[in-house]
Parts: structure tokens; sequence; C-alpha cells
């Protein structure tokens, strides 16, 4: 081993450069960490440890529910940790970059083609589709084509006398009510009627004019888990322009039931086997399995997505085509969902998603079992049921229900039904990868555990609605 004197040190040039140090390399002040206050609105005067700052998020983040134990969310919350590392591996990739990170733009690519194959496109190779922050963006895009493809079709009236419409079911995620506000577009809503939760087709066709941008259906719907009728609504716009001549399309919203359909209900037509589908979207954080957030888009064919929407930017290196509301994005999500697509394959998805289902039917019964609920659904369709209390329980509501669960760190959202269903008041459980089996025994138990008090109430505490749900649509 070498010997140094300290009289041969460095130079005086030395000394005064000293050495670059990037500044979160940098031990903050130990002895300030234990006994100062840090603020919450404003950012601190200084630094602090790295070990500090991450225990002071770490403490406050644990007041939040497990996310496996919140059975409001559709939202995945488990991967396995190979799709974790992809996560990971990829968190600092812009997903605009295309040209920087050309393979992940070619992931993005193949994953649109997997899904127009999974979805029947015509032809695969000519359906356009891209990636989204979500299937809420994903709805934005569709709208917006539907609306510009109607504008053409309507150049000598719009925007000069005639006023847009979009017709769809009450039960439509919030986001279908946010595009027809930003878009100005008119919302034109079929409401509930009686044990029918979602669309009626005969309702839809006759809202449908020569003004109507396209009907939205929903594959799935978030109050009860039930699959709208794509196939019958089609029929029903199939016939009205037989009598009219009014053509109108058809978008289905896929959040979560078109990655679940076509591995567990592959009889049933409604996606682009009908002709009259246009487009669908997904959430690929749904029951495409991948962490939030990733959602798609795709349009049957280039002709579905006016070209005139699609941007050409080359400031990034290369031209870029996109269509999208947001911009800079991390390619995580899409890398990993390309891993999910690769690691599971057509009969993986089928397993994952039939268990799912198998929990969710098992779970309802055994609710429905116990005599205090009655089921409005049984998670037959998406992996989703809903139930309310049965005839003649008047000691307590939903509500009170929702409120019990949490004491157990259980997350059931309660909520009352829209138009015109609005004196029905429902729970509902979403059932997911990852909650197993195991999970639903421990989740009836805690449910079991609670009812004998519930049921010595003289009445329901009659909260207001605002503060005892969990669930805002």
């Amino acid at each position: 081993m070498a010997l140094h004197k300290g009289k041969h040190g460095p130079t005086h040039e030395d000394r005064r450069r000293g050495v670059p140090v990037n500044p979160f390399y940098a031990m903050a002040d130990p002895v300030a960490g234990m006994v100062d206050e840090v603020p919450r609105n404003r950012l601190p005067d200084g630094p602090m440890a790295p070990a500090t700052a991450y225990q002071l998020v770490h403490d406050e983040l644990m007041l939040d529910v497990n996310a496996r134990l919140n059975l409001a969310t559709f939202v995945t919350t488990w991967m396995e940790p190979q799709g974790d590392q992809v996560v990971f591996e990829c968190r600092d990739k812009n997903m605009i970059d295309k040209d920087e990170y050309p393979r992940t733009a070619e992931l993005e690519r193949r994953c649109v083609a997997m899904l127009a194959d999974l979805w029947h496109a015509p032809g695969p190779d000519s359906a356009v589709g891209c990636s989204t922050t979500g299937s809420s963006e994903a709805c934005m895009l569709a709208g917006m084509a539907l609306k510009r493809r109607w504008a053409k079709r309507n150049a000598g009236r719009y925007p000069a006398t005639a006023r847009p419409n979009l017709v769809m079911g009450i039960n439509v995620q919030v986001c279908w009510d946010k595009f027809c506000n930003f878009w100005e577009v008119e919302a034109r809503q079929v409401p509930m009627e009686g044990d029918r939760f979602h669309l009626d087709p005969q309702a839809a066709a006759d809202l449908c004019d020569e003004n109507t941008i396209g009907v939205v259906t929903v594959l799935g719907s978030t109050f009860d888990g039930s699959y709208e009728p794509v196939a019958e609504v089609c029929a029903a716009l199939d016939d009205l322009q037989e009598r009219t001549g009014v053509d109108v399309p058809v978008h289905v919203d896929g959040a979560s039931g078109a990655m679940v359909a076509p591995f567990l209900d592959p009889d049933l037509v409604w996606d682009f086997r009908l002709p009259r589908v246009a487009s669908i979207n997904t959430s690929g954080h749904k029951y495409g399995l991948v962490y939030p957030g990733v959602g798609w888009a795709l349009w049957r064919s280039a002709e579905d997505l006016p070209e005139e929407l699609v941007f050409r930017v080359n400031y990034l290196g290369g031209e870029m085509p996109t269509f999208a509301l947001t911009f800079s994005r991390p390619g995580s999500q899409v890398a990993a969902q390309y891993y999910t697509f690769l690691r599971l394959g057509r009969e993986g998805y089928r397993a994952v998603q039939q268990t799912t289902r198998d929990v969710a039917r098992s779970l309802a019964e055994r609710i429905e079992e116990l005599g205090d609920f009655r089921l409005l659904t049984r998670g037959e369709q998406l992996p989703v049921f809903a139930f309310t209390t049965a005839e003649g329980v008047g000691s307590f509501d939903v509500f009170d229900v929702s409120r019990r669960l949490r004491e157990h760190n259980w997350l059931v959202p309660a909520y009352t039904f829209p138009p015109n269903r609005q004196d029905l008041s429902v729970l509902r459980v979403v059932c997911r990868n990852g909650f197993s089996m195991d999970l639903s025994d421990l989740f009836l138990e805690d449910l079991r555990t609670l009812l004998p008090e519930l049921r010595r109430q003289p009445e329901p505490l009659h909260r207001p609605k605002a503060v005892a749900t969990a669930f805002h649509h």
C-alpha cells in the first residue's frame, strides 16, 4: 500500500476549484432535523437529510387506506416484482419523445396492434390508436373525433345553426359529462327505469337526430358492473338509418369490460365486429392489470380519426404525429402494459379474469345468504357487484355499512343511483387481481362481525350522503 505525506497535498489551484458535488449528495445538518419543525405549506429554508425527508413523507402516507383493501377502485393495486422493475427502469423516459426513445414508441405501437387484433378490427394494421393517461383522456379523444367527423359532414350548418349532441346512458362515467361541457356538446342522457340500470337501445335511438355526433355505450357500468347491450344499440341505429337516413356512429367505453369480455365472453359481439362501432377505449390500469396511469384509444380506421386532429412536431428530433390532450408523461406504464401482454398472453389473461370473476360471484352469493342484503348484480359480467339492504331492514342503511366497514380498513362505496332511480342506494364491491378468495373470506368475516350491532340500531344514522359515502362518480 502506498504511503502519502501531507506536505504533497493539493495545489492552491486545486483548493480553489474544489470538487463539484450534486446538491442531493450533500448531508444536511442531522441535529437540525431532530429539533426543527418542517413547514407544511412553504418550502423549507434549507435542505434536510434524505432519510429525514423520506420518513416524513412515508409517515404521512401511512394514514392512507391500504390500496389492496380498497374495494371502491377499479385501478390495479398489485403487480408482480418484475412488473414493478419494468416500471422503475422506464420512469425517466418521456413517452412523448419518440425519436429519443424509439423502442418505447415501438412497444406502444405493438400494444395498439395487439388490442386491434383482440377487438377484431377489420385489419389490425389499418386500425389507428394511441396510449393515453387513462380512459378519461381516451374518451375525450374519441369524443373529439366524433364531433369533428360530424362537423365536416355538416359544414354548411355548423357552427352557425346546428348544435351537436351526444347520446348516452345516465350511468356513464363523469368524463363524458366533462367532454360535453368542455367541447360544447349537448348531453342527451337516457335515465334508469325500474331494474334497468344502463342504456336502453330504443330509447337511445329515439334521442338521435341529424345533429347527433354519436352514441356512447359502456361495456361495464361503474354503477353495477353490467354490460350495456352494444349490439342491440347498433341494431336500433341501423333501423334508424334505414327509416330516416340518419347515420350515427357508436363509441364503446370499455374502460373495464374491454379487457374482460374478450377473454371471458368471447361470443359476446360488442367490438369492431359491429360495423357501426367507430372507436373503443380501455384502461390499461384497470383490468389491463397495469399500475396507473395508462389508457388506450383505438379507431376502426384512419378515416374515423380526422387527420386535422393529428399534430406533427419535429423539434424533438424527428417528425412525430401525436393526438393527445397531454404531452410529457412517463413511458413506464406503456412498457409495463407490453410486459403484461407478453407475460400473460390470452390464456393468462383469461385465467386471471376468470379467477377474479369467480371471487366476485362467490362473495356476492355469500353476502346474499346473510339475509340482510339484496343483490342487484352478481359479478357475472364485470367482476363487480352491487347490493342494497333487503326489504324489511330498517335499523341501518348502506351508508351505515360503508362507514362500519371502513373501521375494519375496508373501503366499500355507498351511493345513490341517478335519475330515475334516486330512491335506490347501494354498496358496490370491485374485485380485482390480488383480491383473492382468502381476502374475500376475511371481508365477509368482518361484515358478519359488524352486522349484530347494526341490527340493534333503532334506525339508520341518516348522516348526510356527502359525508357518509366514499364514492364520488
